[in-house]
């Protein structure tokens, strides 16, 4: 069980009690749920698991805006200038702190402009390659990465997402030489591998889990401390000799600054509680998510940990957005 979990579990169920019945008339129409990458991704399946059921609970419709675009930036943008009213709030993941250490400038600041809602999840990410590509362990590709320097590419959700951050920990830790291409989220880039257009890319395993059971992918190692029940299979980056590359997701829930706060109180409890069904755990587990839920103070101390994580992971590996 997560870290978080043994708070959440008295403290939220509270929340669930207080908080939606809190906000009086509020929500009186659908709430708009920004996802800043293009579907198929992480960001996009967590939330659309969550939305029906979220549904429910709040009694007004919950509708997915995709704005995919600069590593997450464009649609974060647009949810940190919505009205702070709670009808406008966004779902992002790790790109979201690491973006301050990779962007001199970015169009919002990421403590200033948000009240945190509530931590969601997290999850490892897993290293793919296209089956075309002659290796079956990291070992292996790792050697055939050496021999041939500046000639293979990687795929990733965009500059500075964690599947970016990823292969960059990858490509230091291994000493090799890979060419980057960037696409507006995970979904377009493991489609790009699909195709053969792309060797290989490190992407969440809700992503790309479908398509490694079918035989289509082939995943060699993943992040973690131990093996993750999506993929049992696959060994840890650990195990297979290189440590050293750790960069797992967190993805978090956001409304503008200055949200009332009964109004943060009905999002987390309502999502407190849909992160606590059964059966939607059990999805997100068997997609390789680790469900949370948080206090929005649990998030918002989270949200500034992470920052000074990967400041000090670019710092360290010398990492730029591209």
């Amino acid at each position: 069980m997560h870290k978080y979990a043994l708070t959440v579990t008295a403290a939220l169920l509270a929340l669930v009690a207080s908080g939606v019945a809190g906000a009086q008339g509020y929500p009186a129409r659908a709430i708009r749920v920004i996802i800043p990458f293009a579907p198929g991704g992480g960001t996009d399946n967590l939330t659309r698991i969550m939305a029906p059921r979220l549904t429910e609970l709040l009694g007004q419709p919950i509708v997915v805006d995709n704005r995919p675009g600069a590593s997450g930036q464009i649609g974060t943008e647009l949810a940190a200038r919505a009205a702070p009213d709670g009808y406008s709030i966004v779902h992002v993941d790790t790109s979201f702190t690491s973006n301050p250490s990779l962007y001199p400038k970015l169009p919002y600041d990421p403590i200033r402009d948000f009240t945190p809602i509530s931590l969601l999840a997290s999850a490892p990410v897993v290293l793919i390659v296209h089956p075309s590509v002659p290796v079956k362990t990291l070992k292996e590709l790792i050697s055939f990465a050496k021999a041939r320097p500046g000639e293979l590419n990687f795929a990733t959700g965009g500059a500075g997402s964690a599947t970016h951050l990823g292969v960059e920990l990858f490509k230091a830790a291994a000493k090799i030489d890979l060419v980057h291409i960037p696409y507006k989220g995970s979904g377009p880039a493991a489609g790009a591998v699909l195709a053969g257009q792309v060797v290989m890319m490190i992407a969440s395993p809700s992503a790309t889990k479908p398509l490694v059971v079918a035989g289509r992918l082939r995943a060699l190692a993943i992040t973690g401390a131990k093996r993750n029940a999506a993929l049992p299979e696959v060994p840890t980056f650990v195990e297979s000799g290189l440590p050293g590359v750790d960069s797992g997701s967190y993805w978090v829930s956001l409304a503008p600054a200055a949200a009332p706060k009964d109004v943060i109180g009905t999002l987390n409890g309502a999502m407190a509680k849909v992160l606590q069904m059964p059966d939607i755990r059990q999805r997100l587990i068997d997609l390789g998510f680790d469900p949370i839920g948080s206090t929005p103070d649990e998030c918002a101390d989270n949200i500034r940990a992470e920052i000074a994580k990967w400041a000090k992971v670019v710092a360290a590996a010398g990492i730029r957005a591209q």
